[in-house]
């Protein structure tokens, strides 16, 4: 008994690391039972319904609530007890973003009700519970996340593990649930547009799930159904982004972390408003290619032809300008000698994982366009400006993702700007200038360096003091050399200095525009506007359905990470 409380480390983390195993099997297992349920509807399986699968999540999201109530309340009964906190998780941008989210995820939720009262006549009960469930899911993991994101869970740690890996995986699922019903609805208006290109040899059989009824209110039955799937984008970030701060909770249960404040990084506006006008600019031309797009492909062969022409020119411009600047950042940092951060980080190392991981999307589908444009034997005008077009896909997530990655794992410069402009101190003859207050600003906290050593910059001056005090006569004699030691020393600092700030701004600036591209590059995907559907080639040569079940399959994660990596350039430009 003595031996086993002598060794606890030993011991304990045997069950702890069990307990990490065995919760995420069962996450998998929820998982892999719920995708199967999701892919049975989508293919209309005997005896499978659309109420059997919402009748799981509603099942799922029942469970959530009642662990997320269970630890709000034990948290409310300990919140005097001081915990750790992990306080690179949740930061406060992601939690207005997610809430942002959420928000237009309740007016979905709203809208689905609002469809439903409308269609009630022959509509399953359970599309009418699964919104309002949903509706207070939202609400719940909103506050939760907003109050325990960052939290270090080190008591109850077994079961902690099952309920937070239990909402990571309902949240996937819910995000998979979104998706298939979004992309049916884009994979039925693209077999409606795909006569007017000319590719009639395509079947077009429509995958309709519409009530086998009448609406009661005809013009708010077209509102619901048509607003829904505009709405359906920015759910599908709420659950993506829901899941991976869940993910970072359950990999902080019973870790050890350093008691260590890291120094909070503000976003600011101030020097880049280049990057902010550039990008700006790319984001209200994109807005503008997409409205047009949209009204315009699917009208006729030449217009559906134009507008993807003009989306084709205006995306290899932006790719290019984006690799461009990406090279510039890249090369920057090559001729600064900065550390990297190798610290244990779950939240960091998660991103780095989800960039390359959701990266691969588009990769897939870039690299199909190219088989495609190679392997074809007729050849359209417009689908050859989709070679370009793919191939700088490729290049600018490459560059992109090193950017980034290497850009959160840089260690922060451990000089602030309140040193920066920091002038040499002189003593004058007859009085002596006291240097504590300065002295004493910069080591509370505004300015101090990591360790307690005293700047070599502040060495000579101190030790000017000391030597006024013991002999006015010897500082006299060297208070020519004195001044001009500290002349050439304040000049080289100021130097030095006005070329870090040049970088610094330079790297705000491209982080802010690959911040605004990114945003912009999402939106088009994301609201219909995706010419791996409508350009037409690749069906022709890989197969209508096999091409559609690639792209299916690829698009999610290639729009979820241009958000993702939107996120990662918010948080360089808040630590640069």
């Amino acid at each position: 008994m003595e031996q086993a409380a002598g060794c606890p480390a030993v011991g304990g983390s045997y069950p702890q690391k069990n307990a990490e195993i065995l919760s995420s099997q069962y996450g998998i297992n929820l998982f892999l039972a719920g995708l199967l349920l999701t892919f049975a509807w989508a293919v209309h399986a005997v005896g499978i319904s659309k109420s059997h699968l919402l009748s799981y999540l509603i099942t799922l999201m029942l469970i959530q609530l009642l662990w997320m109530l269970w630890y709000l309340c034990r948290s409310c009964t300990q919140r005097r007890l001081i915990r750790d906190k992990d306080t690179h998780a949740g930061a406060r941008w992601l939690k207005c973003g997610i809430t942002l989210f959420a928000v237009i995820t309740l007016i979905l939720d709203s809208f689905k009700i609002g469809y439903y009262i409308d269609f009630s006549n022959c509509l399953s009960p359970t599309e009418g519970i699964f919104p309002v469930t949903h509706a207070v899911h939202t609400i719940l993991q909103v506050y939760f996340l907003w109050c325990h994101a960052k939290d270090i869970i080190q008591s109850f740690k077994t079961l902690e593990r099952f309920g937070v890996i239990h909402s990571v995986f309902t949240n996937l699922l819910l995000w998979t649930n979104g998706v298939l019903t979004e992309s049916k609805h884009q994979l039925n208006e693209h077999k409606e547009r795909l006569i007017t290109l000319g590719f009639g040899n395509i079947t077009i059989v429509l995958d309709d799930h519409a009530p086998q009824c009448n609406c009661t209110t005809t013009t708010l039955c077209s509102i619901f159904s048509q607003g829904i799937y505009y709405l359906y984008p920015f759910n599908i970030e709420y659950h993506i982004l829901a899941s991976t701060m869940l993910y970072v909770l359950w990999k902080n249960i019973g870790r050890k972390v350093e008691h260590h404040q890291p120094n909070k990084t503000p976003f600011k506006f101030h020097g880049i408003t280049v990057g902010m006008i550039f990008g700006l600019i790319v984001l209200t031309s994109t807005i503008a290619i997409v409205v047009v797009y949209l009204i315009q492909i699917g009208g006729s062969k030449i217009k559906s032809e134009l507008a993807l022409t003009m989306f084709y020119l205006h995306a290899i411009f932006v790719l290019a300008l984006m690799c461009t600047a990406g090279i510039v950042a890249l090369l920057i940092y090559r001729l600064e000698d900065r550390n990297l951060d190798n610290s244990k980080n779950p939240a960091r190392k998660l991103d780095a994982e989800l960039l390359v991981g959701t990266a691969a999307g588009s990769w897939l589908l870039s690299w199909g366009s190219i088989l495609a444009i190679i392997c074809a034997q007729g050849h359209p005008k417009y689908t050859w400006y989709n070679l370009p077009y793919s191939v700088l896909v490729i290049i600018e997530k490459y560059i992109q993702n090193l950017f980034i990655i290497e850009s959160i794992h840089r260690e922060q410069e451990k000089v602030n700007d309140d040193i920066k402009t920091l002038r040499i101190v002189t003593i004058s003859r007859g009085s002596t200038l006291s240097l504590a207050p300065l002295y004493k600003e910069i080591y509370n906290g505004r300015a101090a360096p990591d360790r307690g050593d005293i700047p070599c910059l502040f060495k000579g001056s101190i030790y000017g003091r000391e030597n006024d005090g013991a002999g006015v006569a010897k500082h006299e004699t060297s208070q020519d050399s004195s001044l001009v030691m500290h002349s050439a020393s304040d000049f080289s600092f100021s130097s030095r200095n006005s070329v870090t700030n040049n970088k610094r701004r330079i790297l705000k600036n491209i982080a802010a525009f690959l911040f605004l591209c990114n945003l912009s590059l999402w939106i088009p995907p994301a609201f219909g506007c995706r010419p791996e559907y409508d350009n037409g080639l690749e069906e022709i040569v890989f197969g209508f359905e096999p091409w559609i079940i690639v792209v299916n399959l690829a698009m999610p994660f290639s729009i979820f990470y241009r958000m993702h990596s939107a996120a990662s350039l918010f948080e360089v430009n808040c630590k640069t």
